[in-house]
């Protein structure tokens, strides 16, 4: 692999790729698709796994890199699990974190606090341009407000109340970095990952 402990990140989301830049080790060097202007693939897998799997193959591949990819969301128990796979694009293709915020609130303005239960799930993938290395699922319990409250973070993370009543907005960086989904499926694999780039497997696709 070099002298570098290069991997790409899988993702044109600025606020998603900061959190992976936080999360990994400071020595490792991140880029992203939009710095190595690759497309985002079409997601079209039936589950968050299947579409971590989805970016993660597309992006090692199209750019012979090791590479990880998530696929994340929030999923409300009382509208049936959504937005689910589709909490990035829930407000339309040409809708944005605060369109989407909009909406789920308006769908939930009827639903009483108790019932307002939701989590959210990630699951971050490692690949190389042979396959998958390895995967691990990270989810947060909470609930959905009725207001936004907080300045960090980004997406759902400002209506996304935790057990102890602060929404995930109003975590610092290195707190939700402790605790997010995200971080709790990337830890999993940061051993992982450092084997990799210690024995060089990442050039052969080795699973070992």
């Amino acid at each position: 692999m070099g002298d570098s402990k290069l991997v790409l990140i899988a993702t044109s989301n600025k606020g998603k790729a900061k959190e992976f830049r936080d999360l990994l080790p400071p020595d490792f060097k991140i880029v992203t698709l939009t710095d190595l202007g690759l497309p985002s693939p079409e997601e079209n897998g039936e589950t968050f796994a299947e579409n971590a799997r989805l970016k993660a193959i597309a992006a090692a591949s199209g750019s012979g890199l090791l590479t990880i990819a998530d696929d994340s969301g929030l999923v409300v128990d009382a509208i049936g699990g959504q937005p689910g796979l589709f909490s990035a694009r829930f407000a339309g293709p040409d809708g944005d974190d605060a369109a989407n915020r909009l909406k789920l609130l308006r769908l939930l303005q009827d639903t009483p606090d108790g019932e307002r239960t939701a989590r959210f799930v990630a699951v971050v993938v490692i690949a190389s341009p042979d396959g998958v290395i390895a995967e691990a699922t990270g989810i947060v319990e909470g609930r959905v407000g009725r207001q936004e409250r907080g300045v960090h973070g980004f997406g759902y993370d400002p209506i996304f109340i935790l057990p102890d009543a602060r929404t995930m907005a109003q975590l610092d960086p290195i707190e939700k970095n402790e605790t997010s989904h995200r971080a709790l499926a990337t830890k999993q694999l940061l051993p992982i990952l450092m084997k990799l780039f210690e024995s060089d497997l990442s050039a052969t696709g080795a699973t070992s």
